[in-house]
C-alpha cells in the first residue's frame, strides 16, 4: 500500500496533465476551425459556401490525421513535434492566405509595369490564372493540413496515457473524447466572446501560443521519453520568437496585404464583430474632389463621386409616394447617406436600425481611429446626418427590432430598406417574404416601402425574386432602375399597401416637393420602364421564403458562376 499510494498519485498527476491538455487543445482546434472558415469567407466572398466547406474539410482532415497517427512510432516525440507544427501552421495560415490573394492582385499590375503594357492589355491568363486558382484553394489546403495535425492529437494523447499506465485502459477513448468535446465547447465560447472582437492575427497568434505552451510543458515533463529533446527545445524557442514577431507585426502585415486588393489608397480599416470596413481615397487631380469609397468585406458599397444618384433613387420615390413623412424607418443605411436625403423632407423623426455599432461610429465621425481629414470628409458627405437630433439610431438585428416595433404598435409613414446585396446567408432573412410582411404591419396604409434590390442585369434572377417576394407579402409592387456609374445599372423594388401604385402616385404629382439635383418627375417615370422581354421568365423565378435562401442562391449564381454577365436574348 505504501508503494501503491505514491504511484497512484503520480498516475493521477499524469492524467490531470494529459486530459487537461486535451481540453485546452480541443478548444484551440475549434478556434482554428472557426478562424480559417471565417477568414476564408471574407477573402473568397462566398461566405456560406466557404465556411461550410472549410468546416467539412477540416473534419475530414481530422479523421485522416487520426489514421495517420498510427504511423508515429514514439507518441511522446510525435506529440511534442505535433504541437510545434500546429502552432506554426495556425499562426501563419491567415498570413499565407492573405499573401496569396494579395499576390494575385498585385502581380498582374507589376507585370504590366515591367513590360510597359497598355492598361487595356490584361495579364490574367496562363500562369496568373493558375495562381488565382491556387489562391482560391489556399484556405482549404491550409485547413486540410491544420485539420490533419489536429486529428493526430487524440490518438497520440491516448497512447501516451496508456504507456504511462503500462496497460490498456478500458475507458481511455471515452475519457479523451469527453475532454475533447468539453474543450471544443469552451473554444466555441471563447471564439464568440473574445476572438470575434480582436484582430484575426491576434486570435491566430494567441491560439498558437497556447499550443506552444502545451508543447513546452509536455516537453519539460516527458523529455526523458522523447528522442533528441534538444532539437525540440531549439524549435520551440524558434517558434516563440516567430510568435512574438507575428504578434507585433502580423496584423499590420495582413492589413497591408488586404490593402493590395484596392486600387485606391486605403485610409481606414476596421474589423468589427460583423464585418470588415475599409475606406479608400483616390486623388483625381485638376481641382476635383477626391473620391472616398466604402468597402464591406472587400465589396464596394458606395463611391462619393456618384453615391448621390443611388441614394436619390432609393429615397425620393418612396417619400414621393407616401402621403406623409413624419415618421420614417430606415433598415440598414449605417453610412447616413439615405438619412441625409430623408432629412431634406423635414420629417419629425427618422429611426435607423443597424446591427453594427462600429459602422455607426464611423459615419458619426466618432471612431478614434479616423484621421481628422477623413472624419471631415465623411461628415461633409452625409451632412452629419447621424448626429441630427431628429435621428434615432437603434443598434440591433433588424429582424428582431421590427418584431419589437410590431408588438409596440409602431407606425411609419415610409420604410426604406438599404441593406447590402444578399451575398451573405445572414442577410437572406431580411430579403424574405416573412420580413416584408412584418414591415407591412408597421407601414401606414397610405405609405410606401422601398428595397434596394441589386442589379437588374448583373443579377437578374435575384432582382426579380426580390420583386416577387415583396408582392407575395401583400404589397402593390413595382420595380425600377437607373444607371449608377460606379455600379452600372441598379434596381429597386417599391410597394404600397393600398390605393394607387407608387408610379401612379408619382405621375399625379404636379410639382416636386423637394428639389433634387439628379431626380426629376420625368426621370422617375422613365425609371419604371424595362425592355419588353425583361420579365418574360418571371414565372420560373422563385419567391424567397424565410429559410429558403433562394435570393442568396440567385445572387451567388449570378456573380460566382456567371461572373455577373447578362445575356440579352435576341428572338427571331
Amino acid at each position: 500500500m505504501q508503494i501503491a499510494g505514491p504511484l497512484a498519485r503520480r498516475l493521477v498527476g499524469h492524467d490531470v496533465l494529459l486530459i487537461g491538455s486535451m481540453v485546452i487543445l480541443a478548444g484551440c482546434g475549434l478556434i482554428y476551425e472557426y478562424l480559417l472558415a471565417h477568414y476564408a469567407g471574407r477573402i473568397l466572398g462566398a461566405v456560406e459556401t466557404a465556411i461550410y466547406a472549410m468546416i467539412g474539410i477540416m473534419i475530414v482532415a481530422m479523421g485522416i490525421g487520426a489514421f495517420l497517427a498510427r504511423c508515429i512510432k514514439c507518441p511522446f516525440t510525435g506529440f511534442a513535434w505535433l504541437e510545434v507544427g500546429i502552432g506554426l501552421a495556425g499562426s501563419c495560415s491567415v498570413l499565407v492566405m492573405a499573401g496569396m490573394v494579395g499576390l494575385t492582385y498585385t502581380l498582374p499590375e507589376w507585370l504590366q509595369q515591367i513590360y510597359g503594357l497598355h492598361p487595356s492589355i490584361t495579364t490574367d491568363g496562363g500562369f496568373i490564372s493558375t495562381l488565382q486558382t491556387l489562391a482560391h484553394y489556399t484556405p482549404f489546403i491550409a485547413g486540410f493540413i491544420l485539420g490533419a495535425m489536429i486529428g493526430m492529437e487524440i490518438p497520440l494523447i491516448a497512447r501516451v496515457r496508456e504507456q504511462i499506465h503500462g496497460q490498456h485502459l478500458m475507458h481511455n477513448t471515452g475519457t479523451i473524447y469527453g475532454a475533447d468535446y468539453i474543450g471544443a465547447g469552451i473554444g466555441a465560447a471563447i471564439w464568440v466572446a473574445v476572438c470575434l472582437h480582436i484582430p484575426i492575427m491576434a486570435a491566430a497568434v494567441g491560439t498558437a501560443t497556447i499550443n506552444l505552451i502545451i508543447g513546452l510543458v509536455f516537453l519539460w515533463r516527458y523529455q526523458g521519453e522523447i528522442l533528441r529533446p534538444t532539437r525540440l527545445w531549439v524549435t520551440h524557442a524558434g517558434l516563440a520568437v516567430l510568435l512574438v514577431v507575428l504578434g507585433l507585426n502580423g496584423n499590420d502585415w495582413v492589413l497591408q496585404l488586404n490593402y493590395a486588393l484596392f486600387k485606391d489608397t486605403p485610409v481606414y480599416s476596421r474589423v468589427t464583430p460583423y464585418q470588415h470596413l475599409t475606406l479608400t481615397q483616390r486623388k483625381v487631380g485638376q481641382g476635383l474632389p477626391s473620391v472616398l469609397s466604402l468597402y464591406i468585406n472587400g465589396r464596394l458599397q458606395f463611391s462619393s463621386n456618384d453615391e448621390n444618384i443611388y441614394h436619390s433613387y432609393l429615397v425620393y420615390p418612396a417619400l414621393l409616394a407616401s402621403a406623409r413623412h413624419d415618421e420614417v424607418l430606415v433598415i440598414g443605411g449605417g453610412d447616413g447617406m439615405a438619412v441625409r436625403d430623408i432629412l431634406r423632407w423635414n420629417p419629425r423623426r427618422v429611426t435607423l436600425v443597424d446591427l453594427d455599432a462600429g459602422m455607426i461610429a464611423l459615419f458619426q465621425g466618432k471612431d478614434p481611429e479616423l484621421s481628422d481629414a477623413v472624419r471631415q470628409t465623411i461628415l461633409k458627405l452625409n451632412k452629419n446626418s447621424l448626429n441630427d437630433p431628429r435621428v434615432s439610431v437603434v443598434l440591433g438585428d433588424a429582424f428582431i427590432e421590427v418584431e419589437k416595433f410590431v408588438s409596440e404598435g409602431r407606425r411609419f409613414d415610409t420604410v426604406i430598406v438599404d441593406l447590402p446585396d444578399p451575398s451573405h446567408p445572414d442577410l437572406n432573412k431580411l430579403y424574405s417574404d416573412f420580413f416584408y410582411a412584418r414591415l407591412k404591419e408597421i407601414l401606414s396604409g397610405d405609405g410606401a416601402m422601398v428595397v434596394q434590390s441589386t442589379s437588374p442585369y448583373h443579377a437578374k434572377k435575384a432582382f426579380i425574386s426580390i420583386g416577387k417576394t415583396v408582392r407575395s407579402a401583400g404589397y402593390l409592387t413595382e420595380q425600377y432602375h437607373t444607371n449608377v456609374p460606379t455600379f452600372g445599372e441598379w434596381g429597386w423594388t417599391i410597394g404600397t399597401v393600398r390605393g394607387l401604385m407608387a408610379s401612379q402616385r408619382i405621375v399625379q404629382v404636379e410639382k416636386m416637393p423637394v428639389a433634387d439635383s439628379w431626380v426629376s418627375k420625368e426621370a422617375l417615370e422613365a425609371a419604371f420602364i424595362f425592355a419588353p422581354s425583361y420579365f418574360a421568365d418571371t414565372d420560373r423565378i422563385e419567391i424567397n421564403h424565410l429559410g429558403s435562401h433562394q435570393v442568396y442562391r440567385y445572387h451567388h449564381e449570378a456573380w460566382e458562376n456567371a461572373d455577373g454577365v447578362f445575356f440579352a436574348q435576341v428572338k427571331d
